[in-house]
């Protein structure tokens, strides 16, 4: 599967990463596999060993700038992300891959909400579903899952478009900013399974975050959303 790169943010998950790395290789012969990494373990090396292009930003400097830096340096057409954890179904990525070059799609949301996944603690289900509601309400739209990690991008999608890249929740801009400039987004339900390693997710940064985001995407200006500079990234 050429034309696509499968990236991933990587800390201290050297359990999974190579599980992950040789799943990939297996569903999508072919595509890159490009980490970001900001770990003190093993993992940059074990997924270099495999054939992944790792980048190392280290010391950390968070999630949404790994992502940022992650998103600019894929080298495909379609830009497909997944969490190093070992809950998201790499054999979705090639469906998610021609959503975007066959069937004209600019976004492929993985959906993990259709029913509540066993490995969702209650309370995250209930705020997931809760903040896609509210989302849904303001874009006249239904919008399922705002922070799925399993997601594919245009990536001329990608470069003309600008999100805030610092603090938490950036999955939900990723999402919302792109509808309401009036890309093409489909939505795919997928399976969820209990992670490998521990979370690093600070639940009360990631829900305030979460409403920063949806209203910003909602009512800021669109031109704030609109790459103009290099410094203007996602």
């Amino acid at each position: 599967m050429t034309g696509i790169s499968v990236v991933m943010i990587t800390k201290n998950e050297e359990r999974a990463v190579g599980g992950v790395v040789r799943d990939i290789q297996a569903a999508c012969p072919g595509a890159e596999i490009l980490i970001v990494d900001s770990s003190d373990d093993r993992t940059p090396a074990i997924a270099a060993s495999l054939g992944a292009r790792v980048i190392r930003q280290y010391p950390p400097r968070g999630y949404g700038r790994a992502m940022n830096l992650a998103l600019r340096s894929a080298t495909g057409e379609v830009v497909v992300t997944l969490d190093c954890d070992d809950t998201y179904p790499v054999g979705m990525i090639g469906v998610f891959a021609r959503a975007v070059t066959g069937d004209g799609y600019d976004l492929v949301d993985g959906c993990r909400l259709g029913n509540r996944p066993e490995a969702m603690p209650l309370v995250n289900y209930i705020a997931n579903a809760g903040f896609a509601l509210f989302a849904s309400v303001l874009f006249l739209r239904r919008i399922r899952d705002l922070h799925s990690g399993m997601r594919a991008y245009r990536k001329k999608m990608i470069e003309k478009i600008a999100c805030d890249p610092t603090n938490a929740a950036l999955p939900v801009e990723l999402l919302l900013v792109p509808l309401r400039l009036g890309y093409k987004v489909k939505t795919v339900n997928i399976d969820y399974r209990e992670r490998l390693g521990s979370s690093t997710m600070r639940p009360l940064a990631s829900a305030w975050w979460t409403l920063v985001r949806i209203l910003r995407s909602r009512f800021a200006p669109r031109e704030r959303f609109l790459k103009v500079s290099g410094e203007n990234l996602i």
